[in-house]
């Protein structure tokens, strides 16, 4: 299949970020290719600049460097990546289980003397052999694999380290005095070698200096990390569960009306044009607009919004949502995967597989992480042995580096919590798009709103006409019944209002965006726009001319939303200044400004589309770094120019493509609740970042000098991935 977008493949086989860092480079290798892999997502996302790249050979380089890869499909609300994840799972449960129950015993035998009965160690020898040889067959495949491809990941260190520790056991069982009956082990946080009992006798502190096993080391580290790679994967599976929801609100049969009869048909089978029946307590099966019936719909689970909301007849309603009272006939508009739901998820789908640019920094240390690692456990080896001469203080100490050192919750650090960050956004009708908006929140001191739509309600309407040449009024409706600006339509509906039909041919309309339109009609240029006149009022007006003379003038309110006022001063306490820019006059739009507590002087009037790009280029380049809101198309270029542009869901499609943050409800009161949302994702983000560094600048020098027990360094690698997936998972709360 040739590629024109971005092609998404879900990854098996990956247990670290080394890996993820492996596949993205390999990918990004092959001609014309740029590829991310998202560790804790299991994807890949590639992208071929012309698209004549087959999907089979993203595959099969894939699946070259010992790893699975298919492409994603979903059926019944499941993907292929989530059915290979619950396998994964289990797998991972099965071999915990048989682990744990084998690390146990060996654990308390070799550290509790009371218990280390005649012949212990043998016993100990039985019950370690499985988990070494079937519990952590996973991390010695992984590292086998990686092997015969010249890479190291997070597995070659543990299985280097559970090969170590049993190869010391069994060489000081057979060929050492370990095997006797009659040894003794003591108990210590301390490597034994350094902290040895000196009220044991001669026989017994030969015995636990010179003849010690590691078969407590190799068990519990194998229990421990696969404690932590299960609780990690369940985790991170409970981190997307807002975009599984997401897929699986959507009804699965629609309600066809034909002719008065109602047929209930798969929801894959309904077509646009076509009208569908929606009773109370149904979802919705499709977008569409309401031509019969009124009802209250709960759009909660796609917009976040906790009130239903009441729709008639023209309304437009979204697929997903649920209808609360009335029965309902509606006109499907959009189906499959036009559909806003359909759209909601791929948008948090492309954002939870995107980097941060923080991330980068991550994976680059992950890469060159374990070769290093391993050169600083062989250099500790050979540092003991010269200094000490001691064989098993060097090895303790050369183990305790391979074991303690894993990168693992370093590549963790960044994914898990944009995928946790995006998740509780999209449930609570907040789109990010991309990683990259989470860095660009911090930054924000400047937010540009537009004024119609978005500090207004946009629902205006036709308050008053004043007639200077009589008898244009049909003219006039016929020339913006062609315009969809909410302007043209509250003088449509209030010309329509007042009886007046509009019975002439229009002809070469045109649109000028931001000031108005034009056509011929009965051979006459007809002519609505906004009027140079001040309006102090706070209404809009609007101006008719007759080839070139003005013969009418309509004045046009809007209402301010009743949140807008509070919404600037949340968005002043987290430090950002308001302004709006608008293409209306200055009268409405200092009058909007003074009602919702922005100063007149941060104000911006009659301003075009390209203005509107000029005033936030102009603003950047005085230092600021400025957010754009906006629902229309004038809106798009400023958004995209903006540092972060935050779309309304209920603009226009060109503003949400257009947009970094899309508030799908429009409720302009969850704008600061994006941004707050975003800035403690990052901040999330960097504490898991300083916190995975800092556990290795810190546990690093303490293994090398001798002073960290094999056994403590494997709980504590597993428990610093643990800690960053639960610091992530705080922001579900």
């Amino acid at each position: 299949m040739p590629v024109n977008e971005p092609v998404v493949l879900a990854v098996t086989g990956m247990t670290c970020a080394a890996c993820a860092a492996r596949i993205e480079k390999k990918l990004n290798k092959l001609d014309g290719v740029s590829a991310t892999v998202n560790y804790a997502t299991s994807k890949a996302t590639v992208l071929h600049e012309n698209g004549s790249t087959e999907v089979d050979s993203f595959i099969k380089t894939i699946e070259d460097l010992g790893y699975g890869a298919v492409a994603p499909k979903i059926e019944d609300g499941e993907s292929t990546a989530e059915i290979a994840t619950e396998a994964h799972l289990i797998d991972i449960r099965r071999r915990l289980v048989v682990s744990a129950i084998c690390a146990v015993p060996v654990m308390l035998m070799s550290m509790i003397r009371p218990l280390q009965f005649d012949g212990w160690q043998w016993v100990s020898l039985v019950l370690a052999l499985p988990v070494a040889l079937w519990g952590a067959a996973p991390f010695h495949r992984s590292a086998w694999r990686n092997a015969r491809h010249r890479a190291t990941t997070m597995d070659t260190l543990v299985s280097l380290g559970v090969i170590a520790a049993m190869s010391w056991s069994l060489w000081a069982l057979i060929f050492g005095n370990a095997g006797e009956i009659g040894m003794k082990m003591n108990m210590s946080l301390f490597p034994r070698s350094l902290s040895g009992d000196s009220s044991m006798s001669g026989m017994e502190m030969n015995h636990v200096v010179h003849d010690e096993i590691y078969l407590e080391v190799a068990t519990t580290l194998v229990a421990f990390l696969l404690a932590g790679r299960y609780f990690e994967v369940r985790s991170r599976r409970r981190a997307g569960a807002a975009l599984r929801s997401l897929l699986n609100i959507g009804a699965k049969e629609a309600m066809l009306w034909r002719d008065g009869v109602e047929t209930s048909i798969p929801i894959g089978a309904l077509g646009v044009g076509e009208v569908f029946v929606v009773r109370p307590g149904e979802t919705i099966a499709t977008d569409g607009v309401v031509i019969e019936g009124q009802s209250a719909v709960d759009r909660s689970m796609v917009t976040g919004e906790s009130i239903p909301v009441e729709v008639a007849i023209g309304d437009s309603v979204t697929g997903g949502t649920l209808n609360s009272s009335g029965r309902l006939l509606v006109r499907a508009t959009r189906i499959g995967r036009d559909t806003v739901l359909s759209q909601m998820a791929r948008l948090v789908d492309k954002a939870q597989d995107g980097k941060a640019p923080i991330q980068r920094l991550a994976d680059r240390v992950s890469s060159v992480f374990v070769p290093i690692v391993m050169g600083l456990s062989l250099a500790t080896l050979v540092g003991w042995l010269v200094i000490s001469g001691d064989a098993q203080k060097s090895f303790q100490a050369a183990v305790s580096v391979l074991v303690i050192a894993c990168p693992c919750a370093l590549g963790l650090a960044t994914p898990v919590a944009l995928l946790v960050g995006t998740s509780r956004a999209a449930r609570e009708g907040i789109i990010i798009k991309g990683a990259h908006v989470l860095e660009a929140t911090q930054a924000i001191d400047t937010i540009v709103f537009d004024k119609t739509g978005t500090l207004t309600t946009g629902v205006m309407t036709l308050q008053s006409i004043d007639e200077i040449e009589p008898g244009f009024r049909s003219a006039v409706l016929a020339v913006e019944n062609q315009s969809e600006h909410p302007i043209a339509r509250a003088i449509v509906n209030g010309l329509r209002d007042r009886g007046v039909v509009a019975t002439s041919r229009v002809d070469e309309f045109v649109n000028i965006p931001g000031v108005g339109v034009s056509a011929l009609v009965d051979g006459r240029r007809i002519a609505v726009g906004r009027s140079t006149n001040m309006n102090e009022s706070g209404l809009t007006v609007v101006e008719a001319s007759v080839d070139g003379q003005v013969v009418a003038r309509f004045t046009v309110s809007d209402h301010i939303k009743q949140t807008a006022a509070a919404i600037v001063a949340e968005l002043r306490a987290l430090g950002v200044r308001p302004m709006i820019v608008s293409g209306d006059s200055v009268g409405p739009v200092e009058h909007v400004a003074k009602q919702v507590g922005i100063d007149t002087s941060e104000t911006r009037s009659g301003v075009l589309p390209a203005d509107k790009l000029r005033i936030v280029s102009e603003l950047q380049a005085s230092g600021a770094s400025v957010a754009m809101v906006g629902d229309g198309v004038n809106d798009a270029a400023a958004l995209v120019a903006a540092d972060l542009g935050i779309a309304m869901g209920t603009g226009t499609d060109a503003a949400m493509e257009a947009g970094d943050l899309t508030i799908v409800s429009g409720d302009l009161s969850v704008v600061p609740q994006a941004l707050a949302l975003s800035r403690r994702t990052l901040r999330i983000i960097r504490a898991n970042l300083f916190w995975a560094f800092a556990y290795n600048v810190a546990a690093l020098p303490l293994a090398v000098v001798g002073l960290m027990n094999p056994v403590i360094a494997g709980l504590a690698m597993a428990l610093s991935s643990v800690f960053v997936v639960a610091n992530s998972l705080r922001l579900r709360r």
